[in-house]
């Protein structure tokens, strides 16, 4: 996760704790983006691809865990609980909702770091191939050499940035990454929209149909993945 900066959504209903989470995180290198309750979370849950939640247990009409609870039915996305109760019941009910963690208030701010830390390592090593050639149709992509080749060997010419896509989005096949993370992860000039421009462009030399992509997909709402054979 070093090359990337990660994009978290804090979930509670504490306005100022919600502004300064979201402070000390972007100070810590972190994408950031708040919701005040579960329905919110929702809401941008179909908008973004997160790689990880804060979620308070203690919110009003939907708590933490009933929302948890329900997000484990159709997304794996970490979860970090975060409660004023310290107690060990408390704790388990947390995790056995699906939570990834479970850290009581109040904290340290630099120990959540280092959970959220430690919680994306873990979870980026069980989704990456951790294989150095990635194949997919009629090519092949050396990750560590970034080249990408037909199935004879010939050498097709991509740009680093086309090269950067295809490391972020193979290591970590079939993971939907956000069009507004992969510009931030890229830099330099990228925007969302530069990112569609490089997405086309990429299908145009590794899709037998670039207008119906097999492997390069979209997901409509979410963004972007890469499908290996």
């Amino acid at each position: 996760m070093q090359d990337k900066k990660p994009h978290i959504l804090v979930v509670d209903d504490d306005t100022r704790l919600r502004s300064l989470l979201q402070r000390f995180l972007r100070e810590n290198n972190f994408l950031v983006s708040v919701a005040k309750d579960a329905f919110s979370a929702r809401e941008m849950l179909k908008e973004y691809a997160f790689d990880l939640l804060i979620v308070d247990v203690m919110m009003p009409q939907e708590n933490g865990t009933d929302f948890v609870l329900k997000l484990r039915k159709e997304n794996d996305v970490p979860v970090i609980m975060l409660t004023a109760m310290g107690d060990t019941q408390d704790r388990i009910a947390g995790l056995e909702c699906g939570a990834d963690d479970y850290v009581a208030k109040p904290f340290e701010p630099k120990e959540l770091v280092l959970r959220i830390k430690n919680v994306l390592r873990r979870t980026f090593k069980e989704e990456t191939t951790g294989v150095e050639i990635i194949n997919f149709g009629g090519c092949s992509y050396n990750v560590e050499k970034k080249e990408l080749r037909t199935k004879d060997g010939e050498i097709i010419h991509i740009t680093p940035v086309e090269q950067q896509l295809l490391t972020i989005l193979g290591q970590a096949s079939g993971r939907v990454f956000s069009r507004e993370y992969l510009a931030e992860i890229l830099g330099g000039n990228q925007s969302p929209r530069s990112i569609d421009v490089q997405i086309t462009r990429l299908r145009r030399k590794i899709e037998d149909d670039s207008k119906n992509p097999r492997y390069l997909q979209t997901v409509r709402g979410k963004g972007y993945m890469l499908l290996h054979d």
